[in-house]
């Protein structure tokens, strides 16, 4: 037998086709809708293609990051100095988000930095960066995850920390996010459904108190009940958006042809770009789209799933669980299933560094799939 240094290189498994397909479709489609709620606005600087050519840099930077962690195998990501590395970048970068004049202050909240001409969230690294830790942590602990106290709640520590510190800016959607998905790896890990039913009381508890405890909160949560009657205040985001939606009808009125973007819908590009896939495309539209979000969930499980490493397995579903959750809530809230919150639609609403570190973070996904079983591709 020839030693290991003179065999030739084994031919690496390709990677999970569909997963990329599905990806492919809706940065399309995000691209596409992002023109249609934004031309009208950018032609006031002369460019109708300004915000859809800084989505396409974000693509690009996306693109080149997502080809690294293709590539470098998903056991790097468990290594511990990695681990804390990106938990303790995420925690200082989210405490400096909260001091005044270094924070981006914008609409009630503290929830940028900005580096030269480039503004960025440091809650979209605290994300993943959690997930990276509870994979870690679950697989260390393996068994004991059955056991509440001693086995469950530590863990959560670190997402709880996170939480609060998200929370501060103040946003409850990424920082619910965080929490929603740290629970989801725990129950993947083997916990006890007991156990499971008690988290989530405990949850639900909480943010009922949160919800609330202050006027404002209050106020939008009574909107989000009857935003028609409070349309010239809390309501009117909600009510703009039920109305594209309305406008849309089965089939939508065509590509750019919606109106509600025309100054009437606020933040059209990012947080409600859901309700111009509405009115462009109608019912049919957002079917396909939520159809294109549930097939990226199920072929980003099956990876998980087929994957034999349990650190590998947690890993692909806390990172697809997130995209997914986010996904789902901020299609809830823009139909009105769910209360207003300031979360973005993954790859459609515009922000190329959310953008770039999500399609990163799906990488590390499709280097995942290289060693499940029954080859994917």
């Amino acid at each position: 037998m020839l030693p290991a240094s003179l065999r030739p290189p084994q031919k690496q498994k390709p990677i999970d086709k569909t997963l990329l397909t599905i990806m492919t479709v809706l940065l399309l489609l995000g691209l596409l809708t992002l023109f249609s709620a934004t031309y009208y606005k950018a032609q006031d600087t002369g460019d109708p293609w300004s915000e859809v050519v800084k989505q396409l840099f974000g693509v690009a930077v996306g693109a080149v990051a997502m080809c690294f962690t293709t590539r470098i195998p998903y056991q790097f990501w468990g290594k511990r100095s990695v681990v804390m590395t990106g938990i303790i970048l995420s925690a200082v970068l989210l405490l400096l988000v909260l001091l005044p004049g270094v924070g981006v202050y914008l609409n009630g909240s503290r929830r940028w930095l900005r580096f030269g001409g480039v503004s960025f969230q440091p809650g979209e690294l605290a994300k993943y960066a959690v997930v990276l830790f509870m994979a870690m942590t679950l697989t260390a602990r393996g068994r004991r995850v059955e056991k509440l106290f001693s086995g469950i709640l530590p863990v959560l520590v670190v997402p709880g920390i996170m939480f609060l510190l998200i929370l501060e800016q103040p946003n409850l959607s990424t920082a619910g996010t965080i929490i929603i998905v740290s629970v989801l790896m725990v129950m993947l890990a083997g916990a006890k459904w007991r156990h499971m039913f008690v988290l989530g009381a405990g949850g639900l508890a909480l943010g009922a108190y949160y919800a609330w405890s202050e006027e404002y909160r209050r106020e939008r949560l009574l909107s989000f009940m009857d935003p028609f009657a409070k349309m010239s205040d809390e309501g009117y985001q909600l009510s703009q958006s039920l109305i594209a939606f309305g406008s849309g009808g089965l089939f939508g009125m065509g590509l750019g042809q919606g109106r509600q973007k025309f100054a009437y819908l606020p933040y059209p590009e990012s947080d409600f770009i859901f309700a111009i896939v509405g009115e462009d495309f109608g019912l049919a539209g957002c079917l396909a789209v939520i159809c294109l979000f549930v097939a990226f969930l199920l072929a980003g499980m099956r990876i998980a799933m087929t994957c034999d490493d349990k650190f590998g397995c947690l890993l692909a579903a806390g990172i697809v669980g997130m995209i997914s959750v986010q996904a789902f809530i901020n299609m809830g809230v823009v139909v009105g299933v769910l209360p207003t919150t300031g979360l973005p639609l993954p790859f459609f609403s515009a922000g190329g560094t959310s953008l770039s570190i999500t399609m990163a973070a799906v990488g590390i996904v499709l280097n995942i799939s290289r060693s499940c079983r029954g080859n994917l591709a």
